[in-house]
């Protein structure tokens, strides 16, 4: 959900229609999402979250003088790759493509609006939020000796 170098960051999950911005966190060696008014809180964004970029997605290229590199898209799914290697970095997009770019290689400053959740977490959330009002008639239980 968030890059293992993020995990000291404040963060917040991703709700859709969210405005998201990529950024370098202070003390992180990785890039992330934050909402595009508070650059201190990075955003989770959960895999097969959709994104709509504002412009075409640019990337940083190895060489720092050079221009950014455009890569002729605008929509984006969110993925985790290297899952196995616990200190790579895991966020990814995935491009119309099927190119897969680091989160950490875009460049910074992009904007992306989130269009669309997992379809399973969507799910979740609409039981949960109808449960709620259930809930609130239960009575309340007490735990004692914690």
């Amino acid at each position: 959900m968030c890059d293992y170098s993020l995990h000291h960051v404040m963060s917040t999950p991703a709700k859709v229609g969210d405005v998201l911005k990529t950024t370098s966190f202070i003390g992180s060696s990785t890039r992330g999402f934050c909402a595009a008014g508070d650059p201190t809180v990075a955003v989770c964004v959960l895999p097969g979250t959709e994104l709509a970029f504002a412009t075409e997605i640019e990337c940083d290229r190895a060489v720092g003088f050079l221009p950014h590199r455009r890569l002729a898209a605008t929509l984006a799914r969110f993925r985790q790759v290297d899952l196995d290697k616990p200190y790579a970095h895991h966020d990814a997009i995935e491009l119309p493509d099927g190119q897969i770019v680091l989160l950490t290689n875009l460049s910074e400053g992009q904007t992306a609006t989130v269009l669309q959740l997992p379809a399973d977490e969507q799910a979740q959330r609409a039981a949960k939020t109808e449960a709620e009002p259930a809930r609130a008639q239960e009575e309340p239980v007490y735990i004692f000796g914690i």
